[in-house]
């Protein structure tokens, strides 16, 4: 999914948020012969009827007359994090809208795969802004899909935040298994995502949350992944998978503080597309996220996102296009990497009930959401 309408979700020259990075995305993709022969889908702004699924009425009205009243508009609008933009309302719906086509054209079986790079604004609850989002288009699609055919939908977050306003939506729904793998709410916003958030009522055990110790690499990040989210998602048997796919991970990030690598990132879409394959009946719905690195970083996990969608995988040591590279150094200082990789070892040993403290990380999560799945904590083969 892509328009370069995309980039009008523009929070203002100095936010962390830059379109830059979505634009740099695509002409890294294109450049490498990621796109060669795909002409990508044109979404169009999602109507107010379908942002309603997961927002209430006075926040949208809020959101459209926010740039005629900058001051005293509340719902977490005007702040920091959230600054009012001119166009707000159109181009969150815009991002909305590309999630929405992405989950179309699943459910209308033209594709098994979809991603959309501009979307994975997590955090934008029922009627507020938060983190950068004004819109959650990653509910607003899974309420789609819900209505459409699919009775079990699972939602991976591996963003370095808590995907929050998703495990909101659906904290009492058991139609929707959330996961979000994060660093531990005491080192980072938004504070939540404990192991012990595991959902209400009939929602019990529905979500789940891996909040992983500031510093994690690759080796930790992976094994705790492959500990919780692969039987999770077998016992679970959803119909179509959502990843929100964030790059703020990177040990390069500036608003975060993992120590992942694009190698890892790279290894991670291999195994959210090989859990699609196995768990999912190979429907696989991608969207973006977080990711600060703008120049260094997102373009190059992006574009191994995107090739992994396409069956198109790009290996770590490929050169950086020499085009790409004159373009991109035109707009930052920094010294920019020479190829698709970071020069990481992505490999790790598999989870036991360890010392260490991604283990227990690990072993804190099982324990709170394995019994409700039928499955054993304690045993590493579950």
């Amino acid at each position: 999914m892509w328009t370069p309408e995309f980039l009008t979700y523009d929070l203002g020259d100095d936010h962390p948020l830059d379109p830059v990075r979505l634009d740099l995305t695509m002409r890294l993709a294109t450049d490498l012969g990621v796109l060669e022969g795909v002409e990508p889908l044109v979404p169009t702004q999602a109507p107010d009827e379908e942002v309603q699924r997961v927002h209430v009425p006075s926040y949208i009205t809020a959101v459209k007359s926010a740039p005629e009243v900058p001051f005293g508009i509340g719902h977490g609008l005007g702040t920091e994090d959230n600054p009012i933009f001119y166009g707000m309302h159109e181009a969150s719906a815009l991002v909305c809208g590309g999630s929405l086509l992405a989950a179309r054209e699943i459910a209308e079986g033209r594709v098994e795969r979809a991603v959309n790079i501009a979307g994975g604004l997590h955090h934008a609850m029922a009627d507020r802004a938060a983190g950068f989002c004004v819109y959650n288009d990653c509910a607003v699609a899974i309420s789609w899909l819900l209505d459409h055919g699919f009775e079990r939908v699972a939602y991976v977050d591996v963003d370095v935040h808590h995907g929050d306003g998703v495990q909101a939506a659906f904290y009492t729904d058991p139609r929707v298994l959330t996961i979000s793998m994060h660093q531990h709410p005491m080192t980072l916003w938004p504070g939540t995502g404990w192991s012990g958030e595991y959902g209400e009522g009939m929602g019990a055990g529905y979500a789940v949350n891996v909040p992983l110790p500031p510093g994690t690499a690759d080796s930790g990040w992976l094994r705790a992944f492959d500990a919780i989210v692969p039987s999770l998602l077998t016992a679970f048997r959803p119909q179509l998978l959502v990843t929100q796919c964030g790059v703020d991970t990177h040990f390069e990030d500036p608003l975060a503080n993992l120590g992942l690598s694009v190698d890892g990132h790279r290894t991670i879409y291999g195994k959210l597309r090989e859990l699609a394959e196995r768990t999912a009946g190979g429907k696989w719905l991608a969207v973006g996220g977080g990711g600060y690195g703008l120049f260094r970083v997102v373009p190059r996990s992006w574009t191994h996102l995107i090739a992994t969608v396409l069956d198109r995988d790009v290996e770590p040591r490929r050169p950086l296009p020499a085009g790409w590279v004159s373009h991109t150094a035109g707009l930052t200082r920094r010294e920019l990497p020479t190829s698709m990789g970071d020069g990481r070892d992505t490999g790790y040993d598999p989870w036991t009930e360890g010392a260490d403290r991604v283990d227990a990380a690990v072993l804190d999560t099982r324990r709170a959401v394995f019994p409700l799945h039928g499955l054993d904590p304690d045993d590493p083969r579950d």
